[in-house]
């Protein structure tokens, strides 16, 4: 499954939902407008009125991006899977919307890690390979921009998008997030877990699994490091003690070496599944009980996560990739997340405004009690869990059979 990767200062997200993350940054760089001089012209007679002149009206600027987005003819995406966050719903609005632009979707059972890398491998080629935007783990974003991956874009909806969830010069911007849950078809375990350590246990027997690798996958990642912190260790000492966590369950057989989605949970292939609260729902709903999904956020080790989006520095279509932002962060796009349970990044400012409805805001699954990392505890947790993986636990994690 789609893997994301990792951090950043997310506490300010929490006034319970309050603080959230991020948005989109600047665009093409401004440059002053060249003075010119107007023509001198003669005074009206003293009994002539000047004729008077209607304002000129202003132009759409979303309405000017949308057709040079359609010049463009297409948007390339990447490592987003449809039911991760209720994709399928943002990418048939966005459609239905913009007409004209074709959506050319990318490997989405890929992780952060993977999308960087198609960046990079795809800095010269115009091609369909070649990724216009991202969705990564929060700790991915300013590593991006550090790498000169990205270029600046800020949506209109800008100033509604938190400070601590965005870059300022608008490289990268939060776009939703949600808390990690053990996601379990209770067909094939009639005894769910309820915390981390449940897991060890003899009855659940080659049934656990990881959304994603832990080398690259963000949501892997910070699985690794939430069982560590389940533990009661901290910082890099629970990402030393999650690596210890999966090493004692592999070894006891507990543990399925394979990157699981949606699709292996509902067929028993990895019954129990550690994914996003919100992906967890919506499999749920979208199974409509068969079979039944429970969706179960552990007391101790409970950890939070922001997804943040950002253009490729080499977007082969630069203004399709600003006009997906532009819908990403309207109400329409935010609203799309929190129908597949996520909380959107301007969720404080559309409540405060009225806009999201009652029922959708209190369907949204609490953040009680997680710990919202910063960009710098991330990063020291995945240089730890990315490098002591391949020799702690010392097993390659494989894609799901299709």
């Amino acid at each position: 499954m789609r893997t994301k990767s990792i951090a950043f200062q997310v506490f300010a997200l929490i006034v319970v939902v309050a603080t959230l993350l991020s948005a989109c940054g600047g665009g093409a760089v401004a440059t002053e407008a060249p003075v010119v001089e107007a023509p001198a012209t003669e005074a009206p007679a003293a009994t002539e009125a000047p004729m008077a002149t209607e304002a000129p009206v202003a132009a759409d600027p979303i309405a000017a991006l949308y057709e040079a987005a359609k010049a463009e003819g297409m948007l390339t995406t990447i490592a987003l899977p449809r039911d991760w966050c209720n994709y399928e719903a943002v990418f048939n609005g966005f459609k239905a919307k913009y007409p004209g632009i074709e959506v050319n979707e990318l490997n989405p059972g890929a992780g952060s890690g993977d999308e960087i890398e198609a960046i990079k491998a795809n800095k010269n080629n115009p091609g369909p390979q070649a990724p216009d935007v991202i969705d990564v783990g929060l700790a991915f974003g300013p590593t991006a921009k550090a790498d000169g991956l990205l270029q600046p874009y800020k949506v209109s909806t800008w100033d509604e998008i938190p400070d601590s969830a965005k870059d300022a010069e608008g490289y990268w911007y939060g776009d939703y997030y949600g808390v990690l849950a053990f996601e379990v078809n209770t067909v094939e375990v009639a005894n769910p877990p309820a915390e981390y350590a449940d897991l060890l246990k003899p009855e659940y027997n080659g049934q656990v699994a990881l959304s994603g690798d832990p080398l690259t996958s963000n949501n892997a990642i910070l699985t690794v490091w939430a069982s560590g912190l389940s533990t009661g260790a901290t910082g890099e000492d629970a990402a030393k003690a999650g690596l210890e966590f999966f090493k004692q369950l592999n070894e006891s057989g507990n543990f399925v070496p394979i990157d699981g989605n949606s699709k292996s949970v509902g067929i028993g292939e990895t019954p129990i599944m550690v994914d996003w609260n919100y992906n967890s729902m919506l499999n749920n709903v979208n199974l409509a009980g068969n079979p039944e999904i429970a969706t179960i956020v552990p007391t101790k080790g409970s950890l939070a996560g922001v997804y943040v989006q950002a253009i490729s520095a080499y977007a082969p279509h630069p203004n399709a990739a600003k006009l997906w932002m532009e819908y990403l962060y309207s109400d329409e796009g935010q609203l799309a997340w929190a129908s597949g349970f996520c909380y959107p990044i301007r969720y404080n400012a559309m409540m405060a405004a009225g806009s999201i409805p009652a029922d959708m805001a209190a369907q949204l699954p609490s953040t009680e009690g997680a710990f919202f990392p910063t960009i710098e505890e991330i990063n020291a947790a995945k240089a730890i869990i990315t490098e002591g993986w391949p020799t702690v636990v010392g097993v390659t994690v494989a894609a799901p059979a299709p």
